[in-house]
């Protein structure tokens, strides 16, 4: 057995044994409440501008509780620090103001144990704000022993495994996720207040679609039949829009079966909204409005720090075509004229994408090649805000053509600190342009191409209903809060990403 081993079983052993004596003295080791008068962060919030005579004049009682992060013995005076996972605050105890089984009870404290306090506010000789405690409660034992230094822990990955530890001991990770959830309240808000209506569409569905991805395959067996985790709720939330929802959103989890990164979990949250009579450019002023009245919601501020960048998330944002912006980043890297006309010509597209040295797939169409291109030199320098508008047909089966360019579709992604992290367009509603998309999809996927979409016939026979003039947008919730908390991967935003399995964790 190894050193760093049997110091954890001997911590464990003294742990164990310390319950055992609690038990003994007719602790009940996990009561079934404790009645609180304040948080820990209630008392700070209150009490931590108080000065010493002014609480010594009042001398406040407070009965609180929390984890034990701190034991300090000076003969009589001891001391504990205690959290609630947002503040800290001190803990005087003194063996004459506590009863014999009260003081028993810190003798065999561990840290992390959870305690309740009940005493009075007052500030110690270093002006420190601490609680006189009159009477201690035993709450919860921790037999695992806290990491000691966290912030020296070299395994990041301890923390996504073990996502309770992490917030246990880094309350810069409890923040992420508090913002986390402003920026969901506040996406809600923003909508809510500009007539959207929230709905709830199937995670299971029976066809793969709304976008072109890979997706989780599962089987119920009831009914006898395959069915799909959503990819995008994209075709629920139109037919909703068919049956005369004329604003509709979801916060939703999508799920792809493609790899894991910096920027890609298997499973995700995104919003995704609609809205009638409306085309894609007038999306971008309402992403424009919406992410910077978020940002400030959540965090206080418009402008944010990611990286070394800073980055202003203020209106109007910059706009680029994107054979446009393919064209100049080939050019500059190439030191040679190119043409847009060359990146709607197979075999030209092809061949500068070879002098690029990017490697392009049997089967790509000019339209994906040039995307590709486009993506491979550019994306990475995309820091401040940019929409990125005018895709080709060939890779937005669901965007409505521009009008006099049959290879062109009105579709913008928006590039912020480096990622894309909206995509949007004027939807498709000719049912009959859109079957013709669906045909070329699947040839698509009878190519080898595992992320082309389906047919659905239902989608088709629902925009035979009639869909009105509608702009769609989708914007990646987890993308978004990595930007607003300056984290660098999307697992430092997902409280549980998927890892895989480790076995010697326990």
């Amino acid at each position: 057995m190894s050193d760093e081993h049997a110091r954890e079983s001997d911590l464990l052993r003294q742990r164990r044994d310390n319950f055992r004596q609690l038990v003994a003295l007719g602790v009940d080791p996990y009561p079934r409440q404790y009645e609180r008068t304040h948080t820990v962060d209630e008392l700070v919030s209150a009490y931590g501008g108080a000065g010493g005579e002014e609480l010594e004049a009042a001398q406040p009682l407070a009965r609180t509780a929390g984890r034990v992060l701190a034991i300090r013995s000076f003969g009589k005076a001891n001391f504990l620090a205690i959290s609630d996972g947002r503040s800290k605050i001190q803990v005087y105890i003194r063996k004459d103001a506590l009863s014999e089984r009260d003081f028993a009870i810190f003798r065999l404290l561990d840290f992390g144990d959870f305690v309740g306090v009940d005493g009075r506010l007052f500030r110690t000789k270093t002006n420190e704000l601490t609680i006189w405690a009159s009477s201690l409660e035993f709450l919860a034992k921790c037999f695992l022993p806290l990491p000691e230094k966290w912030h020296g822990l070299t395994d990041v990955e301890t923390r996504y495994r073990q996502r309770y530890l992490d917030l246990i001991v880094n309350p810069d990770s409890r923040r992420v996720f508090e913002i986390r959830s402003r920026v969901l309240a506040g996406m809600r808000s923003f909508l809510n207040g500009r007539g959207y209506l929230e709905v709830e569409t199937p995670m299971m569905q029976p066809i793969a679609g709304g976008a072109l991805a890979r997706p989780f395959l599962t089987h119920h067996n009831a009914l006898d039949i395959p069915l799909f985790l959503r990819i995008a709720p994209e075709l629920y939330l139109k037919r909703l829009t068919v049956g005369g929802i004329e604003r509709v959103y979801e916060i939703n989890r999508n799920f792809r079966n493609e790899g894991i990164s910096t920027q890609h979990n298997p499973e995700f949250t995104m919003l995704e909204f609609y809205q009638t009579y409306s085309e894609y450019t007038e999306l971008m002023t309402l992403t424009e409005e919406m992410l910077s009245a978020v940002a400030t919601e959540a965090i206080g501020t418009d402008q944010i720090t990611f990286g070394e960048h800073q980055i202003s998330l203020a209106p109007p944002y910059r706009r680029v075509a994107l054979r446009e912006g393919a064209r100049s980043a080939a050019a500059e890297r190439l030191r040679a004229v190119v043409d847009e006309a060359d990146l709607r010509r197979q075999e030209s597209v092809l061949g500068i994408a070879q002098r690029l040295g990017i490697d392009v797939r049997p089967g790509w169409g000019a339209g994906k090649i040039t995307t590709e291109i486009f993506e491979r030199l550019n994306e990475h320098r995309l820091i401040e805000p940019t929409f990125v508008y005018d895709f080709p047909t060939e890779v937005s089966p669901l965007s409505k053509g521009k009008p006099g360019d049959p290879d062109t579709v009105e579709r913008f992604e928006l590039y912020i600190g480096g990622f894309e992290v909206a995509n949007a367009f004027s939807e498709l509603n000719d049912p009959a342009e859109q079957r013709r998309r669906f045909e070329a999809q699947l040839a698509e996927r009878a190519a080898g191409d595992q992320e082309a979409h389906e047919m659905d016939e239902d989608y088709i026979r629902a925009l035979e209903y009639g869909l009105p003039p509608t702009a769609g947008e989708g914007v990646g919730i987890d993308r978004f809060v990595m930007l607003l908390t300056n984290s660098p991967s999307i697992r430092d935003v997902i409280l549980f990403p998927l890892m895989r399995p480790r076995h010697d964790v326990v």
